[in-house]
């Protein structure tokens, strides 16, 4: 066993001495998460006490500690069972809809002939991912003004004057619909890379069977692309909980709080803006807790059923 570890250690040295220049490209990206990623997770204990600045993180701990105290004020708040359940809605139908959606459009463009049209079409879908947030944010607000486009579309359609993004019904649709707008391209990529990696004897093979274009995607092109579909559904399951404050924060008024407050949007308003910390790390860190449970059942339950899972 000692020697086998020797080996392993040799080995470990010898690669390291023979691709230093690897490494060293890793350098910079493992310091980062280092720096970003997990030294920051010191925050975490604020979760535990009642943080002062002049204390420091480590100091409140030790000097106020209060155990368990935030969660249980935030578990009996008015807000929880709102924010859970405007949280789930948001992030589910952002799931069913825009995850068959991606694929779909993959499969679309994949299916396309014309090589120099795909390759537009694809440029086409790709840009909007890089708008920044703010300005795809601003532009839905102008667009759902009372005298923006679509303000006046519904005006005309409806006869009521109205901003639309202030009525509670229409909030999730749009938010929804720009984030299709915004995402929908550029999810395809992955799944446009794994459809050219699907052997294309298998089309022929199936052709010669008599499967047609239908029958083709059903039995080939689908359980090619079988695994990525999985593991992207992990990933999407493991992010229910995991909406974008920012988004939420530059579209939503206090005229539809009890639609569009979600937890990332509470945290950041308990946190920077009411200066609450302690509290807003607590339910940050539920809300983490959750997505990890989430992804973890959801692994699992792929590895029991389909052979295939994140880890």
């Amino acid at each position: 066993m000692s020697k086998e570890k020797k080996f392993t250690k040799a080995a470990i040295a010898k690669d390291m001495r023979r691709n230093w220049k690897r490494y060293l490209l890793v350098l910079p990206l493992i310091m980062f998460y280092i720096v970003f990623a997990y030294l920051p997770m010191s925050g975490i204990l604020m979760a535990f006490s009642d943080y002062k600045p002049k204390l420091g993180i480590f100091g409140s701990l030790v000097k106020r500690f209060v155990g368990f105290k935030n969660f249980t004020e935030f578990f009996g708040s008015f807000y929880f069972w709102r924010l859970m359940k405007n949280t789930i809605l948001l992030n589910g139908w952002s799931l069913i809809i825009g995850f068959p959606l991606t694929i779909i459009l993959a499969l679309l463009i994949n299916d396309v002939a014309n090589k120099h049209f795909r390759k537009t079409v694809q440029t086409i879908s790709y840009l909007p991912y890089f708008i920044s947030m703010v300005v795809v944010c601003g532009i839905v607000v102008d667009f759902c003004k009372t005298s923006g486009v679509l303000g006046t579309m519904m005006t005309a359609l409806t006869g009521k004057t109205q901003n639309l993004l202030g009525v509670a019904s229409y909030w999730r649709p749009i938010y929804i619909i720009s984030d299709l707008w915004q995402g929908l391209g550029f999810g395809t990529i992955l799944y446009i890379a794994a459809l050219s990696g699907v052997d294309k004897q298998l089309y022929e093979a199936a052709k010669i069977d008599g499967a047609g274009h239908f029958k083709q995607l059903i039995h080939v092109t689908l359980p090619g692309i079988s695994q990525t579909i999985i593991i992207m559904l992990i990933l999407r399951v493991g992010m229910l909980m995991a909406s974008s404050y920012e988004k939420t924060i530059l579209m939503y008024n206090s005229q539809i709080y009890d639609t569009a407050d979600i937890i990332a949007s509470y945290v950041y308003r308990k946190g920077l803006m009411d200066g609450d910390y302690s509290y807003s790390t607590a339910v940050g860190l539920f809300n983490s807790l959750i997505n990890l449970v989430l992804i973890v059942t959801t692994n699992k339950l792929s590895r029991k059923y389909t052979e295939t899972s994140l880890f």
